[in-house]
């Protein structure tokens, strides 16, 4: 089973930017947490980052047939990107939505997440551990999601 990882834009600066809000952690680090997680539950995992809004478009679509769960931060596009809406919305596999923030708690901008009301459920405000927590809810979903097919089938 697969879960890709998607990175919105800035998170790549990670352990540079505001450490109040987004703590000192890079995202290499969260990469590799994730990574450990994942294989001691037997799930394959793949990570892309951008700033670009068509290639977080582009690498959601790819996982049509190719992935069982995306666990996605859109950062700032959670506000503001259709297109990435509109991606998750035709996906057709689970996509939990992680904020290192709280973005209930920040500027009046950030309390809406046009993706995040796509999506099985948002985590935010947990810092770096969203992730660790978004990684087990993706991964419980998609265990879910096989077992019901397989006692559809007997």
């Amino acid at each position: 089973m697969k879960i890709v990882v998607i990175q919105g834009p800035n998170l790549n600066m990670l352990g540079h930017r505001d450490p109040r809000i987004y703590g000192n952690m890079k995202l290499e680090q969260i990469h590799k947490n994730l990574e450990t997680l994942a294989k001691q539950n037997n799930f394959e995992i793949e990570f892309f980052q951008s700033n670009f809004e068509g290639e977080i478009v582009d690498r959601i679509q790819e996982c049509v047939g190719t992935a069982d769960g995306i666990l996605i931060n859109p950062a700032a596009y959670s506000h503001t990107s259709i297109a990435i809406a509109d991606a998750i919305s035709l996906v057709g596999i689970p996509v939990v939505e992680v904020h290192l923030s709280n973005i209930f708690a920040r500027d009046d901008f950030r309390k809406k997440s046009i993706t995040g009301a796509l999506c099985a459920g948002v985590i935010a405000g947990f810092g770096p551990f969203g992730y660790h927590i978004g990684l087990l809810s993706i991964m419980q979903i998609i265990t879910e999601i096989n077992l019901a097919k397989k006692n559809e089938q007997k």
